[in-house]
């Protein structure tokens, strides 16, 4: 079926802007239209396709299954269209680059790894790395924005319809600076809300295995908390202070082998989440996506193996 000429660029950005946001009124202030433009804007889209894309409520606006389908691709095509405009005015030959998304989880050893390996391999390649949570890096992943997504995120119900490759299971442990008063305690459990603690921020799924990590041990968390998705500020406070920080065990393996950081032992270690990588089956892979995907799954491999533990 030949693509209706009457579908122009603008009622793409409006569909993508209202399923980015959940919202006509936070879409329409996005792009400073006014909410009945964007509404008859996006009426105009679903007549030309014939399908109704959002569930609109006073709660907002939600994707329908219509919507979904149109966003795998809607998203990558916008994406590619700014891409080729943008280098045709750069007037100049571009590098390639691939668009990487980072959890927390591998920042530390895993991407310099795989980094470090691209760089050897393809002197000219750009790795674009964007960080935060899953769902944020999701999101950006099935519009497009992003090649490839790397982390533990199997949690995150927006992984749906998207494609995931496990690597290895990384488990959470707690850890705090060398000479630690909780270090030389009996019974460390009684003890441990008397210390301020350092955890994943609310709602991402990292904090979801801290939780589990906290009941399977039967402690209540305290009151005194920094919530953060940043491995260098939670280092650094460790380090500097009397907290406790429950983190993914590849963000602290070397701080361990050194010694500067101290793993607490309660008796048994939460069982692991899934590290891997995920891609868009809406988008082919571009060269330099494939280039990453290979160079992690060697690095992933060399992980399993042990190799880096």
């Amino acid at each position: 079926m030949n693509i209706d000429t009457r579908i122009k660029f603008r009622h793409l950005l409006c569909f993508l802007e209202v399923a980015r946001r959940g919202s006509l009124a936070k879409a329409a202030d996005k792009l400073t239209i006014s909410q009945p433009a964007l509404s008859k804007t996006l009426k105009e889209l679903e007549s030309l396709l014939s399908a109704t894309l959002f569930e609109r409520s006073k709660r907002g606006a939600a994707l329908t299954e219509a919507g979904v389908a149109f966003m795998r691709y809607a998203g990558p095509s916008v994406q590619a269209l700014r891409e080729g405009v943008n280098s045709l005015r750069s007037g100049i030959h571009e590098p390639v680059t691939v668009r990487l998304g980072v959890l927390s989880t591998v920042e530390s050893l895993l991407v310099p790894e795989v980094i470090c390996r691209l760089h050897a391999r393809h002197p000219s390649l750009v790795v674009s790395v964007a960080t935060g949570p899953s769902a944020c890096l999701l999101s950006q992943l099935r519009l497009g924005e992003l090649d490839l997504v790397v982390g533990r995120m199997t949690d995150s119900p927006q992984i749906l319809g998207l494609s995931f490759e496990h690597f290895y299971s990384e488990s959470m442990t707690l850890v705090v600076r060398a000479g630690h008063p909780l270090l030389a305690e009996g019974d460390r459990r009684a003890t441990l809300d008397d210390f301020p603690l350092v955890l994943p921020l609310a709602g991402t799924t990292i904090r979801q295995f801290a939780d589990s990590l906290f009941v399977q041990h039967g402690i209540q968390p305290p009151r005194q908390r920094l919530e953060t998705l940043s491995l260098t500020l939670s280092r650094r406070y460790v380090v500097s202070s009397d907290a406790v920080w429950i983190a993914p065990f590849d963000a602290v393996c070397q701080d361990l082998h050194s010694g500067e950081l101290m793993e607490l032992e309660l008796g048994m270690r939460e069982p692991g989440g899934s590290v891997g990588l995920c891609s868009n089956p809406a988008l082919p892979l571009t060269l330099e996506a494939q280039w990453c995907v290979d160079v992690l799954r060697e690095v992933g491999h060399a992980y399993r193996e042990g190799d880096y533990s």
